[in-house]
């Protein structure tokens, strides 16, 4: 009993500093993003590529949540857009109040999307509120069709599904009907996306969904 108050408190606490967080970038016209995903998804490589593709319509600052390098904000920084790391030394997932303290190194005004891309783990993140607009969670080909299924919580939180690395299909035993109704039915109001980053099939149209849905568009 006594751990169940412990986290009901951690959780309870972490809401409180979610929904500040929420009301920052409500003021500061943003769209937040919490993408999360298992390690080796492609989350950075999908950022990459979002940012190659939008980021002269789109004003996109990030955050990197990591368990301990710098590795994912070196990539990102390349693009020069703002970054700032989070590692939390074996931590496996992002806090409300890690996200607070990352965005004071951000000019949150000058941007109009947020990415927080949080630590690769599809179990921990899924409960906490971070302060995001939506929850996008991605997941690999090579990961298998039941993913959804084995990690019901995530999808059920999450807005957005990115079913990513389909430029491999040909090769492995991966169904993606049986994917995107997996996910359906853990989470009927999903929208879902199927892309490769590596090759940049169908990331138009997960890019058009940012254009629509970032505020102050033309």
């Amino acid at each position: 009993m006594s751990v169940v108050t412990v986290e009901r408190k951690i959780l309870q606490k972490n809401d409180v500093i979610a929904a500040e967080n929420r009301q920052q970038f409500k003021e500061a016209g943003l769209l937040t993003l919490n993408l999360v995903s298992s390690p080796g998804s492609g989350k950075t490589t999908l950022l990459e590529r979002t940012l190659e593709l939008c980021r002269e319509d789109l004003n996109i600052a990030v955050v990197e949540g990591d368990v301990q390098t710098d590795n994912d904000a070196r990539r990102i920084a390349a693009y020069n857009i703002p970054v700032v790391q989070i590692i939390t030394n074996g931590g496996c997932h992002l806090e409300a109040v890690l996200v607070r303290d990352a965005v004071k190194n951000l000019d949150l005004d000058q941007a109009r999307v947020l990415i927080i891309e949080n630590v690769g783990n599809l179990v921990c993140p899924a409960s906490y509120d971070l302060g995001e607009d939506y929850k996008v969670v991605l997941f690999s080909a090579t990961e298998g069709d039941d993913k959804p299924l084995k990690y019901p919580k995530m999808f059920r939180v999450s807005d957005v599904c990115i079913i990513n690395k389909i430029d491999l299909l040909p090769y492995i035993d991966f169904d993606l009907e049986a994917a995107r109704r997996n996910a359906l039915q853990i989470n009927p109001n999903l929208t879902i996306f199927e892309v490769s980053a590596k090759t940049g099939e169908n990331l138009d149209r997960w890019v058009s969904w940012l254009k629509e849905n970032a505020p102050g568009r033309s």
